[in-house]
């Protein structure tokens, strides 16, 4: 299990909420970013999901609430290991929009890391997002890339960036298709427009190695997700394509042979409900960014450039 005073420019109230304007200030972004750690690192301290529930949301929200929930359980006493996060040499690239929700993305240096340029260099992406002028700046998305796979994004005369629109025609695959799509291709391979990689061909090679395990019986449902905050997000790029964050869900059930009762770790029995005789059930949510062509590009797949994925419930029986 993997284990986040109102502006003139990010909340003035126009009728209709038809003008187009940025999600928010650099100031009022780099304080979301801030109050984001903040709660993060105390939740994490703590293993207490109310910690950070307000800062969060969508796909990281499941993920993360269901990690802190589990481990609230395993570890009543809180993180014995806890090492701050920190979030420095932030890039914020901000969209101008009309009407809610209003959203950004950071791009921002972990000391999670290794800043030596090699396969270890990694930026933590974090897409913030807000639904009205009362509500705080919440993290639905987040992955983690490596330095020089964040692309360089479209912005204006001003520095702001490009949102990308769900139905858009000008890329290869609209990004209110991609979750349907993702979810579809992991379950039979279709449509086959995602380009080979961990988390598409050798993802579903790893399914299929593990479906018939000596005593072990392991099957797959793949659902898309999005709806409300777990809705795609994407930023156009310099090379008119776009980076479109998504989520899906999955079960993964567990079916052992007569006499095999499946093996449940500590945070999985934490989230478990019923007794697991010889069937474990777990729902987990997968979080994606991928890269998105333009429609008329040479190659038209799209690249799945990271994910970041969780239980967040197990049933057994």
């Amino acid at each position: 299990m993997t284990v986040l005073s109102l502006t003139a420019s990010g909340c003035v109230t126009v009728h209709g909420e038809l003008a187009v304007l940025p999600s928010a200030d650099r100031s009022e972004a780099e304080r979301a970013l801030k109050d984001f750690t903040d709660a993060y690192n105390a939740a994490d301290k703590a293993y207490d999901p109310a910690l950070d529930a307000d800062r969060v949301t969508g796909a990281l929200g499941a993920i993360n609430q269901a990690g802190l929930k589990a481990r609230s359980i395993t570890s009543p006493n809180g993180n014995p290991q806890h090492q701050p996060l920190e979030l420095g040499d932030a890039k914020f690239t901000i969209p101008k929009k009309a009407g809610w929700p209003r959203w950004f993305v950071a791009d921002t240096d972990s000391n999670r890391d290794q800043d030596n340029g090699g396969a270890q260099d990694t930026r933590w992406v974090l897409v913030f997002l807000r639904n009205g002028p009362d509500q705080k700046w919440e993290v639905p998305y987040l992955t983690i890339l490596a330095a020089d796979a964040v692309p360089a994004f479209r912005t204006d005369g001003e520095g702001w960036g490009e949102a990308v629109e769900p139905g858009s025609k000008g890329l290869s695959v609209a990004p209110k298709d991609l979750s349907a799509e993702y979810a579809s291709y992991l379950e039979d391979g279709e449509p086959d427009h995602f380009a080979d990689g961990p988390h598409t061909s050798e993802w579903r090679k790893t399914r299929r190695q593990k479906e018939r395990l000596p005593g072990l019986t392991t099957q797959y449902i793949d659902q898309a997700a999005s709806s409300g905050d777990f809705d795609p997000l994407g930023l156009a790029t310099e090379d008119g394509g776009a980076l479109v964050f998504f989520a899906t869900r999955y079960f993964e059930r567990l079916t052992g042979a007569k006499g095999v009762k499946p093996q449940v770790n500590a945070d999985v029995k934490a989230l478990t409900t019923g007794e697991v005789t010889n069937t474990l059930t777990k729902e987990w949510i997968s979080s994606q960014a991928v890269l998105v062509p333009p429609a008329d590009a040479g190659d038209p797949k799209v690249t799945v450039a990271g994910r970041l994925q969780g239980v967040i419930a197990a049933k057994g029986s």
